[in-house]
């Protein structure tokens, strides 16, 4: 890892277990850290207050955009509540928790933001080793829109993402290795369904994140 010491970053921040864990990451590696949370339809506008709270907690300085528009672009169960959230994947199909180009929107907003703040750094928390099966959380999509994020602004932002490689259960290990386990643990939002620390237990979401503690909480009492 280079040093960024005397550089600032943008976090895209949510309040979830990934978000949190970068945005902790993120003040470790940079001068200045900023969190920017967006409202887009989703279900719960719990999710927005949290990720606020959150910010406050870190003492990093929190900024909400609307992109309300991505809720009347394409049918999901996030932004849709009349559509019955799939538990699991199809076989034939992303589930129907996948917003299409949300995370491109995303990026796009926060490199306009970070533009006129001369931000070079952009942090995201998505991860192709352990996912919802989205397709833009792999590698090879946040590579291509950093290219193309450069060539749009002739600026050449970096688009870090700490998580890339890492499982759920490794994601907890880094959060117990940045001292945050506790905040991570019981503080963030990451269930579709809105509820706070271990979630509803049945979405995608929480059943990500709770097989990963399990894994982790068990891989840590072995090695004490």
């Amino acid at each position: 890892m280079k040093d960024y010491k005397e550089q600032d970053a943008l976090v895209l921040f949510s309040g979830g277990q990934d978000s949190t864990t970068c945005l902790y990451w993120a003040k470790q590696q940079f001068r200045n850290t900023y969190a920017l949370c967006f409202t887009y339809g989703q279900r719960h506008a719990q999710e927005v207050e949290n990720a606020r709270r959150i910010a406050e907690m870190a003492s990093t300085p929190f900024q909400l955009l609307d992109a309300g528009i991505i809720s009347r672009l394409a049918p999901n169960s996030l932004t849709d509540f009349s559509m019955q959230m799939d538990e699991t994947k199809p076989d034939d199909s992303y589930p129907n928790t996948f917003v299409p180009g949300r995370n491109l929107l995303f990026l796009t907003f926060a490199a306009t933001l970070a533009y006129a703040q001369g931000i070079r750094h952009l942090v995201t928390g998505v991860s192709e080793a352990d996912y919802s099966g989205y397709p833009d959380c792999r590698d090879t999509f946040i590579r291509s829109a950093n290219a193309t994020l450069n060539l749009a602004m002739d600026k050449q932002f970096v688009i870090h993402t700490p998580l890339m490689w890492r499982n759920k259960k490794e994601v907890w290990r880094l959060a117990d290795e940045l001292g945050v386990f506790d905040i991570v643990k019981n503080e963030t939002l990451t269930c579709y369904n809105g509820m706070l620390a271990e979630g509803c237990g049945h979405c995608p979401a929480c059943r990500l994140r709770n097989k990963g503690l399990q894994e982790y909480l068990s891989e840590r009492a072995y090695n004490l």
